[in-house]
């Protein structure tokens, strides 16, 4: 039985892991996701699910226990905000490296450095060509509303066992902090020890007499076997391009120019599509809801049809690259964006596309 509750987007986060059946949070305060943690702490998961909810002494501890979690084929993630993710980038490519599914949650803030409290897109660079060292990919999904706060917990979650990789979603102070009503469902179980054993045989379960020792690690010494494993996920994330590239997009019918847009810059541009049409300006929208993958198939189809392309950004030019990208450089394709926490309007896109 579905319920409808008004909340916050980041409070959405925190219900969508408790009733998704997450096995542990570990995270660390800071502005603006505090509240994830907050909510998590009033719920009190550990009584209804058993679900482990605990404040780590830092980034780095939280990220790390993560990847303790995820070796034994739990549910864990952890959340943060920009300077904080940048503490756990080292932890992301071990995870990756050792092909563990993990779930980590960015509401980013204005930067660089310690920067503002305020919403900023400026973190794409970070999330989708790898924060951490090493050729590995963070699966990265973009919400635009509260609803997708929630829905994208289990979500994430789904592709992480899927495709045995961290998952990041990557939202904003603005989706973080509104209000919306949310659709949430039943509590789900948590997994059983027997469960994870049967459907994960890669997890640190225990040595039963049928099967070698499984040894997490992101080390290998011999470079052979090195290369063999980063062969392993350059396939992983080939058919990850292929299979999982996600999208919705707005009166792209008869667009003779298109705004790329992600998160709460895209429910923005919903609003100039509207003003652009009233003065007689054929406009459409591409909203990116996987930025890794990138959507690059049906921004190409698209794409190649119009007369240009505006990247609208929190930031000062980051997604654009991978927009130029998808359509080789055959369409003209610009950025606009504000950055260092300042949110642009739909006249300013407007104004940016007259002049395009």
């Amino acid at each position: 039985m579905k319920e409808l509750k008004l909340m916050k987007g980041n409070e959405a986060i925190a219900e969508g892991a408790i009733r998704c059946g997450c096995d542990g949070y570990f995270g660390y305060p800071i502005t603006p996701q505090s509240e994830i943690l907050e909510h998590l702490m009033l719920e009190n998961p550990y009584e209804k699910t058993g679900m482990v909810v605990l404040q780590a002494e830092s980034e780095v501890a939280s990220i790390n226990m993560v990847y303790g979690g995820a070796s034994v084929g739990k549910k864990v993630m952890t959340t943060s905000s920009s300077p904080g993710v940048s503490l756990m980038q080292e932890g992301l490519s071990y995870i990756a490296g050792a092909e563990l599914p993990a779930l980590c949650v960015n509401v980013v803030r204005g930067g660089p450095g310690l920067g503002t409290i305020q919403p900023s897109q400026a973190d794409y660079f970070q999330s989708v060509k790898g924060g951490g060292h090493g050729d590995y990919r963070l699966i990265t999904l973009a919400p635009a509303s509260v609803q997708e706060m929630y829905d994208f917990v289990e979500l994430g979650f789904d592709l992480a066992f899927k495709y045995r990789n961290p998952v990041m979603i990557l939202s904003d102070g603005i989706i973080g902090q509104v209000m919306e009503k949310v659709e949430v469902g039943e509590h789900k179980p948590r997994w059983t020890d027997e469960y994870i054993a049967k459907t994960y045989p890669w997890a640190a379960t225990g040595k039963p007499k049928t099967r070698g020792h499984n040894i997490i690690t992101s080390l290998n010494l011999q470079s052979a076997e090195q290369e063999k494993l980063n062969i392993r996920l350059q396939a992983k994330y080939k058919e990850c391009e292929v299979t999982e590239q996600r999208y919705e997009t707005f009166q792209c019918e008869d667009a003779e120019y298109i705004l790329i847009a992600y998160g709460s810059s895209a429910r923005i541009c919903q609003k100039v599509l509207e003003l652009a049409r009233a003065e007689g300006i054929k406009l459409g929208l591409i909203r990116p809801i996987t930025l890794w993958p990138f959507p690059s198939k049906i921004i190409h189809e698209i794409g190649l049809k119009t007369k240009g392309i505006l990247s609208v950004e929190m930031n000062a030019g980051q997604m654009v690259e991978d927009v130029k990208l998808a359509v080789e450089c055959k369409v003209p394709v610009k950025h606009f964006g504000r950055f260092g926490g300042v949110i642009h309007t739909p006249g300013e896109i407007l104004e940016a596309l007259k002049n395009f």
